[in-house]
């Protein structure tokens, strides 16, 4: 009967703990996206947000820290359909299961993830968050850009980070 070694032991965590990281950091991303909203609420300050005046004024506003957190829960979420998560990535429609497998592996690993503050520079944004694994909490920048005006992640960044966990998505090979 084989029994596993430390060596083999070591492997399986660090393996567990890259896919782990680089999943939650796609998973994230696929959750922070935010449309612009014409609800003009008193609410407290964004933690941290820095803009730019919009490039065009049909441009939606920036997402701001509590909008993406609230965001991110839905995605991360696996009990939410897939096709409810399709507009926070650009072109996902490719993968339309992307999504859930996605907040599955996030759920596994049991993480936590947090939006810290946003910075906006016109057709673009950048989120800055965190994550912990285990305990080890790992920042994270995302960046946005605006797509049939909505705020979406950026494929390209999307990708690198499917790339990183050795995972191919349909939606990544255009």
């Amino acid at each position: 009967m084989y029994q596993p070694n430390a060596k083999d032991e070591q492997l399986k965590l660090r393996k567990t703990g890259r896919t782990a990281i680089a999943g939650l950091a796609v998973v994230a991303a696929l959750g922070l996206t935010a449309c612009g909203s014409d609800d003009k609420k008193d609410s407290p300050k964004p933690s941290r947000t820095t803009t730019s005046a919009p490039a065009n004024a049909n441009q939606p506003a920036p997402p701001t820290v509590e909008e993406l957190n609230a965001l991110l829960q839905k995605a991360l979420d696996p009990s939410v359909p897939s096709a409810q998560k399709l507009d926070l990535v650009q072109g996902i429609e490719a993968d339309p299961e992307l999504p859930n497998r996605l907040a599955q592996a996030y759920k596994d690993a049991n993480a936590k993830a947090e939006i810290t503050g946003v910075t906006a520079f016109g057709e673009s944004v950048s989120a800055q968050g965190k994550f912990t694994i285990n305990g080890t909490e790992n920042p994270v920048d995302v960046p946005f850009v605006l797509d049939r005006g909505k705020w979406k992640v950026q494929k390209s960044w999307a990708c690198n980070a499917l790339g990183a966990l050795n995972l191919q998505s349909p939606a990544c090979a255009s």
